[in-house]
């Protein structure tokens, strides 16, 4: 969440430096993620009062005024601008951005230009410009007494925003409120706790209020306020709602967001006018719809709670408002509503309808329960302050949870949990700070609004946290004598083998989401018993976990495609899941790689770029497979990659007919239409779960011992049908003589004049190695016979 520090101020008197405050809330566990000082984006802007407007000789809509921009400014000359605003007049002051000046709202460096031939030096700035509202139909009017020449920032008092990160288990830091008792309680100042004074009420109000759901809705108190004006909120509102990221609308709206933000407590205010009979918290039935304020039509099932009365639904309880009964600027009498709605009820209708909403965080986090009363009051005072009107008395139904968790603790449990030793005085005044009750023999009770303490061990964390986390000792562990042992898993030495390998290939890393929109995922889960489906996603395209990690490398692929990159070579080492027997988990360890784009770009040598093939595929697959400790001599090619593949440019590496170590290949036109992705694209997936383990599991490598005498080629040429793999033929010519034959490779591929129809021609290159002695010309034949011969076997003819 954003706030202020000016805002800050109001709940803290402290003379802390944005800067220290950070180091504070970054030391108690409140993680800044962001301190930005709007005083930097108005850099370049002043104070500037118009002596002179005249009409632009050649623009009907245009003046040309001269503008007093005091004496530190072009020698306290007046500089001319050229100004469209139609409230541009002599006399008035407003805010003129110089030249080298940055326009907060679009980036634009302002510039010493001619407009319609006419010299302007600098721009005369709207509200929106400068992104302190939405107004853009003039420029600034500022008062009369602003004092000209001095810096916008400064007579604007622009003050640092923090935009600090709140864990789900701080509900209660999620106003500005609670973040400035976290910081008293640190030492960096002293909490000033606000709370608006009851407004009487002058006459019953006249609208009925009933829970019919008090499992939902535990509690609702509400009132009326008749004769309000629901005109702009004050300006120190609007720069409050500015600076948390909020769009000023109206003072009802904004009022009810400034409650939520300043002190947690999500609120709503209802159009008397459009309500009829009594407003009644209640079940939906099935079937039913509300349009919602993000003017979407949302359809309701029993489950939900919902804010209704006799013509239907109005509010999504505790999560949005409806449409039909919002606040406009014609309204003028409202009712107000505040409520407790069930945190777990709130979760669970916010993910079935696919709603986010500032006020279903809060609620399903958890709010006080003990701030309806004081709620209720703040937003009266407010509205009554802002909008007038005379308000009704309160009515009260339900009753919130109001029993406090008691835990016995020990404070010797800071030392042995939190590993720093705290006096005991020093735990009670931090946990009495914090707003916890301490009796003399430790009973600690827990403020209502804590809804993450649920025991001594929590207390611990509060402790320790305000006393500071940096004062915990490092303590290093005791160190075992003798040589330390390999820590790493077989497992996890492959993976690192295998991650060196596909860098040294000039691959880069990629880490991608373990979840996929369902769609994706149920591309590539044939054969696979079915998806891991969440119940409770972080989002509805990260629903499924991962079959594969060819999706997340497209998808990484295509952004990298689309911001220019010409080739895209990726890999990653990571987990597929798949269903196994039963349902149960299955957690497969994989390497997947992804080439796309150009394999070597266009040259005046090369002509045309390259694209990578197939070919490049199986290359890597083999190259990761060797680093693995696969047996890539004994692997055989076979099809049948997947429907995701392309049939006639890919295959798949297997140890014997069934086991599949590797798949690769071009993929399959659909695949890449499903993924909006330019072809081609080749794909690698390794399966590192099915690659066998080496049986000498020792870490020492065999001695290096090259051979004493030299190797010996010789080449083959044989006629096979043209069906036959490549790789039958150079297995069988390796297993003719095991004893002798160290490699062969394909060197020629030939179809054509002199070979028949249906037949293809192969030539091998065969690598001998003799041992303790020389070959002798029988050795040599010898050894051929018996490689023509394995050939036979497969219908192989040696050619003449």
């Amino acid at each position: 969440m954003k706030f202020s520090l000016e805002w800050l101020k109001t709940f803290l008197d402290t003379d802390a430096s944005a800067a220290d405050i950070s180091a504070k809330l970054n030391a108690i566990g409140l993680e800044v993620e962001g301190l930005e000082d709007p005083a930097d984006r108005l850099a370049g802007f002043r104070v500037a009062e118009v002596l002179t407007a005249k009409p632009h000789p050649d623009a009907d809509k245009l003046q040309v005024l001269t503008v007093n921009t005091g004496p530190e400014i072009n020698g306290g000359e007046p500089l001319q601008v050229v100004c469209g605003a139609p409230n541009a007049r002599a006399g008035m002051k407003g805010v003129l951005g110089l030249p080298g000046a940055v326009v907060p709202a679009n980036g634009m460096e302002l510039r010493k230009s001619a407009i319609r031939g006419v010299e302007s030096n600098g721009m005369m700035c709207s509200t929106r410009e400068l992104e302190l509202g939405d107004n853009h139909d003039g420029i600034i009017e500022l008062p009369a007494d602003a004092p000209v020449g001095a810096a916008f920032a400064d007579y604007h008092d622009a003050s640092p925003v923090f935009d600090v990160a709140i864990t789900p288990n701080r509900p209660d830091c999620m106003g500005v409120e609670g973040i400035a008792r976290d910081l008293a309680a640190a030492g960096l100042g002293t909490f000033k706790p606000w709370r608006a004074e009851a407004a009487p009420g002058s006459f019953p109000s006249p609208v009925a209020i009933r829970i019919e759901d008090p499992v939902g809705c535990p509690a609702f108190y509400g009132r009326v306020i008749r004769g309000v004006r629901n005109g702009a909120s004050p300006d120190w509102m609007q720069a409050r709602l500015i600076a948390a990221g909020q769009r000023p609308i109206s003072a009802l709206v904004d009022v009810t967001n400034y409650l939520s933000l300043t002190f947690g407590r999500p609120a709503h205010v209802y159009d008397l006018a459009k309500l009829t009979g009594a407003v009644v918290a209640r079940r939906a039935a099935n079937g039913e719809q509300v349009l919602a304020l993000n003017e979407k039509t949302y359809t309701l099932d029993d489950t939900m709670t919902v804010i209704a009365d006799d013509s239907g639904v109005h509010d999504i309880g505790g999560i949005m408002g409806g449409e039909h009964s919002g606040v406009t600027a014609e309204t003028t009498d409202v009712l107000l509503e505040i409520a407790y709605f069930d945190p777990a009820l709130i979760g669970a209708t916010g993910r079935k309808l696919g709603i986010a909403s500032d006020a279903r965080t809060r609620f399903e986090r958890g709010v006080d329960p003990a701030f309806l009363d004081a709620g209720l009051d703040i937003l009266s005072d407010l509205i009554l302050r802002t909008c007038g009107g005379e308000a009704s008395e309160v009515v009260r139904v339900g009753t919130p949870p109001s029993e406090p968790k008691v835990f016995a603790y020990d404070p010797a449990l800071a030392e042995r949990l939190g590993g720093v030793s705290i006096p005991e005085d020093e735990q009670r005044a931090i946990l009495e700070r914090l707003d916890f009750a301490v009796s003399a023999d430790w009973q600690v009770t827990v403020p209502l609004r804590r809804h993450d303490v649920e025991g001594p061990a929590d207390i611990v964390e509060e402790v320790v946290r305000i006393h500071g986390l940096d004062a915990v000792p490092s303590t290093p562990l005791p160190r075992m004598d003798g040589v330390a042992r390999p820590t790493a898993t077989p497992e996890q030495a492959r993976e690192r083998k295998v991650r060196r390998a596909a860098a040294s290939r000039g691959l880069s890393e990629a880490v991608t989401w373990s979840f996929l929109p369902t769609a994706q995922a149920d591309h590539f889960a044939d054969g696979n018993g079915g998806l891991w489906v969440l119940d409770n996603p972080i989002s509805e395209d990260m629903k499924a976990m991962r079959p594969s990690l060819i999706p997340g490398l497209l998808a990484a692929a295509k952004r990298n495609a689309d911001r220019g990159a010409a080739s895209v070579r990726l890999f990653e080492v990571g987990r597929r899941y798949l269903r196994g027997d039963g349902g149960a988990s299955d957690e497969r360890a994989t390497v997947g790689v992804l080439l796309a784009g150009e394999k070597a770009p266009r040259g005046w040598a090369a002509g045309k770029a390259a694209h990578f093939d197939a070919f490049d595929a199986k290359a890597e697959a083999l190259a990761l497979l060797e680093a693995a400790g696969a047996p890539v001599a004994n692997l055989q090619v076979m099809g049948d990659a997947g429907p995701q593949f392309h049939p006639g440019q890919s295959g798949t590496l297997r140890l014997g007919p069934k086991t599949v170590l590797a798949r690769f290949g071009a993929l399959h036109p659909a695949t890449l239409k499903a993924f909006d992705v330019d072809g081609p694209v080749m794909a690698v997936e390794v399966f590192l779960d099915a690659i066998p383990a080496r049986k000498n599991a020792g870490f020492a490598r065999a001695a290096y011992a090259p051979p004493a005498l030299q190797s010996v080629t010789r080449d083959f040429a044989f006629l096979v049908d043209a069906a036959l793999p490549a790789g039958d033929l150079l297995r069988a010519i390796k297993g003719a003589d095991k004893a002798n034959i160290v490699a062969a490779r394909v060197f020629d591929d030939f179809r054509g004049q002199g070979v028949p129809e249906g037949s293809k021609s192969l030539a091998v290159e065969v690598t001998l190695q003799p041992g303790d002695k020389s070959y002798t010309d029988a050795d040599l034949k010898a050894v051929s016979d018996r490689i023509v011969t394995a050939a036979a076997k497969l219908g192989a003819e040696l050619r003449g």
